[in-house]
């Protein structure tokens, strides 16, 4: 990548589109920051082309009126994981037709299967596939075979020219790096030790949040749980802090 002459932005640096006007810019990951950036590029007259190099479910943002995160909850309450799947994919389908036409190819697990196996996020459409299905935002291929000073060429043989170049993957938890004593609560990837639905509290009064890979359904658990314990702190018998 030290070849490429033009710029090499990862998304948690990424600001604005208006900063790649003009410009043909390579996203390379179709998660919902590879998309959402796509989408921002191509209203700040970018030129965006996105690298697909794995299976996504994309679902919409809405179903029924309601958010697709609110639905997929209430229904979690009442039904089984699979059924809830089935609905989902069911819903993404009668609303975006057959995403693997547009190279968007569905991975054969639900997705909040996917989700609490692998961590895997459904994307959560913003108006990117219509753009995609329109050719506004161009879906190369599904990896990059290398980087060349000028762009990049792909695995299926092509070749093309960039000014930019986004990636919108290699996600990963910085905790380590500035959380000074842990006490043995997360690994040194910076994740939670103990398995979902435990790893939410720690020792002197540490907790985390949203450290299970399990979305916001993961960081909704943990919420609950920290109120819970904090309230069961607050109501202790507090003499030996009168002795003090």
């Amino acid at each position: 990548m030290e070849r490429f002459g033009g710029r090499v932005v990862h998304t948690c640096a990424y600001k604005s589109g208006a900063d790649f006007r003009g410009e043909k810019v390579l996203v390379v990951g179709c998660g919902n920051s590879g998309m959402e950036v796509s989408l921002d590029l191509f209203r700040h007259d970018a030129r965006p082309h996105m690298v697909v190099r794995n299976t996504v479910h994309v679902l919409p943002r809405e179903m029924l009126g309601w958010s697709t995160f609110v639905v997929t909850m209430a229904l979690l309450r009442w039904l089984p994981l699979r059924l809830v799947d089935q609905f989902l994919c069911a819903m993404a389908r009668l609303m975006f037709g057959d995403t693997d036409r547009l190279g968007l190819r569905r991975p054969k697990r639900g997705p909040m299967e996917l989700k609490n196996l692998a961590g895997k996020t459904p994307v959560l459409d913003v108006g990117a596939l219509a753009l995609i299905r329109s050719g506004n935002i161009k879906k190369v291929m599904r990896g990059v075979k290398e980087v060349t000073r000028g762009g990049a060429k792909f695995v299926d043989g092509m070749e093309e020219q960039f000014d930019a170049i986004i990636l919108a993957t290699g996600y990963r938890s910085n905790v380590s790096s500035w959380l000074m004593d842990d006490g043995g609560l997360f690994t040194k990837e910076g994740m939670a030790k103990d398995p979902f639905p435990g790893g939410w509290k720690g020792e002197k009064g540490l907790y985390c949040v949203g450290f299970t890979r399990r979305g916001l359904l993961g960081a909704s658990h943990d919420g609950l749980n920290i109120a819970r314990d904090i309230l069961l702190q607050w109501k202790k018998p507090s003499h030996h802090l009168a002795k003090q």
